[in-house]
């Protein structure tokens, strides 16, 4: 039995079990390697990716709950050589350190503004609740995230070519 998924806007079968973690799935079948494999137990957020625009923890989903969905991982954010909004705004506020748990924070805060463009620092920081970053203190991912809150700019990519 074969799966179809669209990843980043293509349509790919898998070939793995249905029951694999989605996150195996991205990094192993399809070589898609920003999505992290961390915890594999949802703590972290670092697999973070977007299915149908929302915000999941892809080492708890098994990819056949997935079949015909649209998944977006950090790869799709940048078109050619221009970054999203967001990715540029934590270059400029330096908030990429070891950068493990950087993919999920990018996709967690994607599929966020695409529903709070206008979100506050509280609205902001509750949205992160379920990405651990050990490295930052998460000022500089909070200020990057204000700095672009407003201007439509932060679902980049994904919206843009949806």
């Amino acid at each position: 039995m074969s799966l179809r998924v669209v990843v980043n806007h293509e349509e790919r079968t898998v070939a793995s079990a249905p029951l694999t973690p989605l996150s195996t799935v991205l990094r192993e079948e399809f070589a898609l390697t920003g999505t992290k494999e961390v915890c594999g137990e949802g703590f972290c957020g670092a697999c973070t990716v977007l299915v149908d625009g929302a915000p999941a923890v892809s080492c708890l989903v098994p990819v056949g709950l997935v079949e015909g969905r649209r998944v977006e991982t950090v790869e799709s954010l940048a078109v050619g050589e221009d970054l999203s909004a967001l990715q540029a705004a934590m270059i400029e506020t330096d908030a990429v350190q070891c950068g493990m748990c950087f993919p999920g924070i990018l996709m967690t805060l994607t599929g966020f503004f695409s529903e709070r463009p206008d979100a506050d620092e509280e609205e902001i920081r509750s949205a992160l609740a379920g990405n651990i970053c050990r490295c930052t203190g998460y000022e500089a991912i909070v200020e990057a995230a204000l700095s672009i809150r407003g201007a439509g700019a932060a679902a980049s990519a994904v919206e843009a070519a949806s």
